[in-house]
């Protein structure tokens, strides 16, 4: 059974929740002037930051828009998008891996049109040096000419290197941080690690905001839609970005990629 209360965009599609992954998606389409964004990879500085209901949530915006989506749950030591969607985890995508099989064998269609997802399946000895092997290059090579997106919910890179190897396989990385509780050293060391393979990090996912902080952003939305363009100062974060300037505020721009802040409602300790 799916989780609906994760899935805010599909469950209440006009909640303010589901509004910001609705801008996140659009920030994301945005970034890629020089490349489109197909490929995209989600992870956070540690775990517990909300990173697959993020990825979960971002998946369905996109097929929202009648778009061919893949989920794929990357996360080889804490799975959690089989939860989410309510789905038989014992084949995944390291099964198809380690068999060399059809990648899309084990791939569910799920209650959302275009929208396919594939699970982790058993959890290998070796995750990042599965995600290493030519089998996983295959993969790509096979699945992504036959979709629009493709999203990894993928550990966090921190803590093992299995984000950091992936990241040079895709177009784009969104890091999920959890308001109130990352350090900004980890913080900082998370993209220091993944600067140093040259991964594409597109910005940053603000997630756990309070209920009165989001009833203040669902208000800044309106009146930004009815002319009042002025971004709300005491809400501003100094997390930086590679175009420059904070990849965290809540302005709706397509001119760099923009924090999404959540509601407590959505807030899940998932990997």
């Amino acid at each position: 059974m799916i989780d609906n209360r994760t899935l805010q965009t599909l469950s209440n599609p006009l909640s303010p929740v589901a509004e910001a992954f609705r801008v996140a998606r659009t920030n994301i389409e945005f970034s890629g002037v020089d490349q489109s964004i197909k490929t995209l990879l989600i992870t956070s500085s540690m775990k517990g930051e909300g990173k697959s209901t993020v990825s979960s949530n971002l998946a369905v915006a996109f097929a929202q828009l009648g778009r061919k989506v893949l989920l794929v749950d990357a996360d080889f030591r804490r799975p959690t998008l089989h939860r989410i969607f309510g789905l038989d985890n014992r084949h995944g995508i390291t099964t198809s891996l380690l068999k060399k099989g059809d990648p899309l064998e084990f791939a569910h269609a799920t209650a959302v049109p275009g929208l396919s997802v594939l699970p982790s399946g058993p959890i290998p000895p070796n995750p990042a040096e599965l995600l290493m092997t030519a089998a996983m290059t295959a993969f790509l090579q096979r699945v992504v000419p036959l979709f629009d997106h493709v999203i990894f919910d993928a550990p966090p890179a921190t803590i093992v290197t299995d984000a950091a190897i992936l990241s040079t396989k895709v177009d784009g990385v969104v890091l999920v941080v959890r308001s109130g509780k990352v350090d900004r050293r980890l913080l900082k060391r998370c993209r220091e690690q993944l600067d140093q393979v040259k991964a594409n990090v597109l910005g940053v996912v603000v997630n756990g905001i309070t209920r009165e902080n989001e009833a203040y952003y669902y208000q800044y939305y309106y009146n930004s839609y009815y002319g009042q363009s002025q971004t709300p100062q005491r809400h501003k974060r100094r997390v930086r970005g590679k175009r420059g300037g904070s990849v965290a505020d809540a302005v709706p721009t397509v001119r760099e990629p923009q924090g999404l802040r959540v509601g407590q409602e959505n807030d899940h300790s998932d990997a």
